[in-house]
Parts: structure tokens; sequence; C-alpha cells
């Protein structure tokens, strides 16, 4: 984790040069900055701004800038007495380079993240749950996920230390400790980000080849190119979208990436609930031969439905592009675009798992899910223009989450350079750090096609992000009353969590030994 410093302040009148030298005075945590409050150059850890000694032909006693520390968040004398830990590497990586974010921002952030291809799999959830448990392990993971999600929100700045806390990681490393968070939050957060773009890299060059398909048929002269080829159109896609410089830049994307997931969820549903049932679909959940066989089925079901919650590592990062001072905390707008964009998420969730369950039962296949069913059984009855609408907003949605998911990544990238040269990084270096990590994902896909069916054991890995970790971050720095209502709350959901984890990946990896997965390594 980044080192903080401590800057100090100009004092308000100049002392006479005979006076002794004055030592600087530190700031009041009148801003949750986690960047110099000026883009000044990169300070150590010894360095402080010290007093003006400009010559002027007259004496001017300097305006006096009054710091905004007295605010109703709590007695302005302790507030002045604390300082304001900052970050000055800040000030020069892309999560947290520009500050001018807003409600919409974070709106359109946490839907193009929130929402992906990995919910159109909750079907086959159902098809081992069945109807009921379906539906209320559906709702119960939802309303779960929204609660730690508030946590993160409310445990990004603190009012006590006028620290932020930008990234995930951070935040972990702050609660827990460097060591305890390599070996806990690691893993699961190098795969939500790195991982995910992989499968985006896999899912975006699949559909560019299924809207190829769409539009020309068997009409077209032209050659189509092979699969390897699309997956290298896509991630040159991806990579020239990902020049632009910061998580801020790429709010336009991810609107039109939301808008994009919005249109392809909504097409898919509606279409598969106008075509109605498929003939001789049944509801009766999938038995294994054995009931070791069962109870490992429906922890797998329960590990897909978590898959379909993901996006928490990124939250503490979207917040961090807002301003934030004592009187308007970042919490505020940043739990109203959360809220915009959670409601929409759950009006894509739960009509695509019921009506997709509903219109296809047992028969809904387990690779790709809801889009593979509509072109396996309604690309005959259903106009070109839907099917190729739904793939080119499926491309556009996979390209613009590609751009959230990498900047953690980049972030990384850029934070080693910054901290050696204490400078920030060129744009042709940034350019190269970009290009390197999109072709390597690109090679991981290439050689790893399967990927996408590990859906339930990458579910496990993940799932303590978005529903352990943040309940026990939230008792170490709030530290309710013990064996209080959110004592207990926290520590059930964390422990619960936790175990719940555990137990999914050793399901899943035993679905994958007895069922099989094939494995056509650099064979996409």
């Amino acid at each position: 984790m980044v080192d903080v410093n401590e800057i100090g302040s100009y004092p308000g009148t100049p002392r006479p040069a005979s006076a002794a030298a004055t030592p600087a005075i530190s700031a009041p945590p009148s801003q949750f900055h986690s960047p110099s409050l000026t883009r000044s150059p990169l300070l150590s850890a010894d360095d402080h701004i010290q007093p003006a000694t400009t010559k002027t032909s007259r004496n001017v006693t300097p305006r006096i800038r009054t710091p905004r520390f007295i605010t109703p968040l709590g007695s302005p004398i302790r507030r002045a007495l604390k300082l304001t830990r900052l970050d000055p590497h800040d000030a020069w990586l892309p999560i947290t380079e520009s500050r001018n974010g807003n409600a919409y921002y974070a709106a359109f952030h946490t839907l193009c993240s929130g929402i992906g291809i990995q919910a159109l799999v909750l079907p086959v959830a159902f098809t081992i749950l069945g109807w009921s448990w379906g539906v209320i392990t559906l709702t119960l993971g939802f309303i779960w996920q929204l609660y730690t999600l508030n946590l993160l929100v409310q445990l990004h700045e603190s009012t006590e230390t006028g620290m932020r806390y930008s990234r995930y990681l951070q935040l972990c490393g702050a609660t827990f400790g460097e060591r305890l968070t390599k070996w806990l939050a690691m893993l699961p957060i190098m795969y939500l980000s790195a991982g995910t773009c992989v499968t985006l890299i896999i899912i975006g060059a699949t559909s560019c080849q299924l809207f190829f398909d769409t539009l020309c048929g068997g009409t077209c002269s032209a050659h189509p190119p092979t699969t390897v080829e699309w997956y290298l159109i896509f991630t040159s896609s991806a990579v020239l979208l990902s020049q632009l410089p910061n998580l801020n830049s790429i709010a336009g994307v991810s609107l039109v990436g939301a808008i994009t997931a919005l249109g392809y969820c909504t097409l898919i549903w509606v279409v598969s609930l106008a075509e109605g049932r498929m003939p001789g679909v049944s509801y009766n959940p999938v038995r294994g031969r054995t009931e070791v066989i069962r109870i490992f089925d429906i922890l797998n079901a329960l590990g897909i439905v978590a898959f379909a919650f993901r996006g928490h590592n990124l939250i503490l990062e979207i917040q961090a592009t807002m301003p934030s001072d004592e009187k308007h905390p970042s919490r505020v707008p940043m739990w109203k675009g959360v809220k915009v964009a959670y409601t929409l998420v759950a009006m894509c969730l739960f009509p695509l798992a019921i009506v997709g369950y509903w219109a296809y039962g047992q028969m809904i296949p387990a690779d790709g899910g809801m889009l593979t069913a509509l072109f396996a059984f309604h690309g005959q009855d259903t106009p070109d223009f839907i099917l190729g609408l739904t793939s080119l907003f499926v491309i556009i949605s996979a390209l613009s989450s590609f751009q959230i998911y990498a900047m953690p990544t980049f972030d990384d990238m850029e934070s080693l350079y910054v901290k050696k040269r204490k400078e920030a990084s060129p744009w042709w270096l940034r350019a190269i750090f970009r290009s390197m990590f999109g072709y390597i994902c690109f090679f991981v896909a290439v050689a790893i096609p399967f990927l996408a069916s590990f859906a339930g054991l990458v579910g496990g890995i993940s799932l303590p992000v978005t529903l352990a970790y943040p309940c026990f971050m939230w008792l170490k720095v709030k530290k309710p009353k013990v064996f209080g209502p959110r004592w207990w709350l926290n520590w059930s959901l964390g422990l619960l969590g936790m175990a719940l984890s555990g137990v999914l990946i050793a399901a899943s990896l035993f679905v994958i030994i007895d069922r099989g997965v094939e494995l056509n390594f650099f064979n996409p």
C-alpha cells in the first residue's frame, strides 16, 4: 500500500526574516482528497510545504484561507487538532487522477460493472434449485450483496482521520494488514480484474462471430475471419479504447456499456417470453446419481448465483473519482448512483432468471445460458435484425466492461513507475502498459478458451470479496457495540460468507471433476 504523508499548509501572515523558523503547520481534515489539495509534485515522507519567502515591493498581508472544518459532523476543535493524511501519489494514478465525478458517473460505472454476461447463466442454477429455492436464493443474494455494497460506500472515507480508501486492496490492507491481505484478497481481486477481462474477450469475440454470421448468413462472398482472428479484432478494439487516461474519462464509455447491457438483457428475455415455452419443457430439478452429487450440484448452483453479483471490487475505485469534504461527503452521491444502478440491475437479473427458466426449463444450455438458447432455439423464427442487434449490444457492452475492469490493473502497473520515479507516467509508457495487459489477456483467452465453464468455481473464489470481507472490515473500522444487533449481523454474514465460499469451491471442483470439462488448449 502506498505510504501516506502529512502535508503542511501556509501560515496566515509571513514572519520577519529574523524570526526563528516556524515548523510546518498541518492542515485540518476539511477535505477528504487522497491526493494533495493541490496538484503539486510528489512529496517524500520528510517533505513539508514551507512558508513562502517571496520578495515584494510593498508589504502586503496575504489573504487568509480559512479551512472548512466547522461542520455538523463533529467537534471543530477536535477536527482542528487532527491531521489530514494525504496520498500525493494519487494525483498521478488513473483511478484518482480526476476527482470531478458525480452521482450520474457513479450510476454509469456501477451499472456497467454490475451487470454482464454472467447474468445470462442464472437459469442454469434454477435447473438444479427449482422454482422456489431458485427465486429465494436469488432474492436473498441480491439483498445480501446490496447490504455489503452499502458497507463499502460507508467505509470509503473516515471522518475521524480524513483518509480515503480509494482501492479495495487499500482498505483490506488497512483493516487486515498487508500480509493477510495478500493471502485472502489478492487472488480474488486479481481474477475479478484480469480474469473478467479474459472472459470478456472470449464472449466478445464469439459475439462478433455471431454478428457476422447473422448479417451475412449464407449470402456473403466474404471469407469470415477465424476464431483466433475474431479474438484479435476484439482485443485490439479494447486496447485502443483503453488509452483513455483515467476512470472519470470513461464515464461516457460506461454509459454506453450500461445501455447496451440493459438492451441485450431485455431483448433476450422479451424474445424468449414472446416465443413461449419450448415443447416438452420440464421444471423438475436435475438430480444427481447419488446424494453426494446432488448436494454438490446444489452448491455449484449457489456459486453460479454468487457469480452474478460481481463488481464490489470496483465500488471504492468508482467512489474515489468524486470530490469529498466534511459538508459534502462522497458517500451521499455515491449511494444515490448505486441505488439507481442496482434497481436497473434487478430489472435485468430477475426477468432473465425467471423467464429463461420458464421458457426453456432443463433445456437451457449450460454453456452460454440465455444467449446460446436464443440462437439455438429461435435462430430461425426470430428476425435477423433482433439477433444482430442482440449480438452487437453484447459486443459493445463487453468492450465497455473491459475498460472498467481493467482500470485497477492499469492503476497497479502505473503505481510501480510513480513510486520509483516520483512523477506521472508519460503517455507512451501508459500506452505500452495497457497494450501489454490487453494482449496478455488475449493470449490467455486463446490458450484457455474454456474459462467460462468454471463459473461456479469463480463464484466461490470471489464470493468473500462481495459478501464476507465488507462485513469484517466494517466491524474492524466502525467497532460497533459488542453483542449489539449490527455486531451480530455482520459477524453472522461474514462467517457465513467465508464458510459458503469454502464449500462452493469444493463443490465446484467436484462437479468439474465428475462431469469433466473439454480442455481445448489453444483451440478456441
